[in-house]
């Protein structure tokens, strides 16, 4: 194999501007076909983005004889049936987050994955420069030794940070597994994974105030093995005035702070004030299904192996729970 062929299962928003053109523009990439349950809206996709196939069902793109991998795009209470009939077919996976409806769900994923399965999970902002350079700053201790990270996402209802559809499935548990925070909030704690290790405990307590079934405030705490503690706090019916998305990580040199929606970073401490700024690529994930497509052809390691989300999930509903 010299060439990853893609499929793409939920060609709707994410896939649109997000994802979907980095597996045409990926080198050894090639998408190949795209499903939608909606055929005149894959057709549609397929035509704008020059895809050759199209088709409205799972059964379909799995049996393309050319497809080895499949892009898994639908809202998350169909990732758990759709990744296994990806496997059990011999397709390699590529699943957006949440990786599931809940940590139940995730656990059921991890425990058919064989050694012989190649899964990465979408956590794709690890690989954005903003990020990767706070990496590069806790690496080189340039705020010394880390004390604890603190997260603070105020949004209103008018939020402009997360992708608005037709049917808002966002706001349906049945469908997204818990609303607005199940959307967002895998991103920031897989950074904060990404950044401190292994999770010793975590606790959460979260609120409904608009009678919607999703939890709209929600608040966690994390203490990581290595004794970084971590707090957070989500908040998506605050008012205009008061929106904030900000990430500080305090050490005991002085400080790291920076935005999940942003391309900025900041370094603090009594010795140097330093901006670090970054522009983020047009097809946000590529960089990450760059990575991906060489772990597919044998030539990397795994970007974000599925551990990464099953833990994600494990504290999304502690938070939420």
């Amino acid at each position: 194999m010299n060439i990853i062929k893609w499929g793409i299962i939920g060609c709707g928003d994410v896939a649109e501007i997000k994802s979907g053109p980095a597996f045409q523009k990926v080198a050894n990439s090639e998408l190949v076909a795209v499903m939608r349950r909606n055929g005149v809206k894959a057709k549609d996709f397929a035509k704008r983005h020059k895809v050759p196939f199209w088709y409205d069902s799972v059964d379909d793109i799995l049996n393309h004889p050319e497809i080895n991998a499949v892009y898994i795009a639908t809202p998350p209470s169909t990732h758990l049936e759709i990744a296994k009939q990806c496997l059990a077919a011999g397709k390699f996976v590529y699943l957006e987050k949440p990786i599931t409806l809940d940590a139940n769900e995730a656990k059921q994923l991890a425990e058919i994955v064989t050694d012989n399965d190649k899964i990465v999970v979408a956590h794709y902002r690890r690989n954005l420069p903003a990020f990767q350079k706070v990496k590069e700053l806790l690496t080189t201790n340039s705020i010394g030794k880390v004390h604890f990270a603190d997260i603070t996402i105020l949004q209103s209802k008018t939020n402009n940070v997360i992708a608005k559809t037709d049917d808002n499935w966002r706001l349906k548990p049945e469908t997204s597994g818990g609303g607005y925070f199940h959307d967002i909030a895998p991103h920031q704690i897989d950074l904060m994974y990404h950044y401190f290790g292994v999770i010793k405990n975590a606790e959460g307590f979260s609120t409904s105030t608009q009678n919607n079934k999703v939890a709209d405030i929600v608040n966690g705490i994390i203490e990581f093995e290595n004794g970084v503690q971590f707090r957070g706090i989500w908040n998506f019916i605050t008012s205009e005035k008061d929106t904030k998305d900000e990430c500080i990580i305090y050490g005991e040199k002085g400080t790291i702070t920076f935005s999940f929606y942003g391309e900025k970073v900041f370094l603090n401490t009594s010795e140097k004030n330093e901006v670090f700024s970054f522009e983020n690529p047009k097809h946000i994930q590529q960089p990450l299904i760059e990575e991906t497509v060489n772990y597919f052809l044998d030539n990397d390691k795994n970007p974000c192996a599925l551990e990464n989300g099953v833990q994600v999930m494990k504290i999304i509903d502690t938070f939420t729970n």
